[in-house]
């Protein structure tokens, strides 16, 4: 049956399973001069303001409580 030869296959050890090491796209693509080399700017956080991304969690939140004064109007 299926459910035996499921069992067969696992009990051989056919199923390895993924890789013990994973590797990166980003890492395998670019020398390692690229990641020592950039230079992190705190102010420019993947090509968006901080305050930009403040404002977006402003507006997140301030959604997520009007959902929740509504739930809790309509009992």
């Amino acid at each position: 049956s299926d459910y035996q030869q499921l069992g067969y296959n696992l009990r051989s050890n056919i199923f390895q399973g993924g890789p013990l090491k994973s590797r990166s796209l980003m890492k395998d693509s670019y020398t390692p001069d690229v990641f020592q080399k950039a230079v992190i700017d705190p102010k420019n956080w993947h090509g968006r303001r901080i305050y930009e991304l403040g404002r977006w969690y402003e507006k997140y939140f301030l959604d997520l409580n009007v959902q929740k004064a509504m739930k809790d109007k309509r009992g």
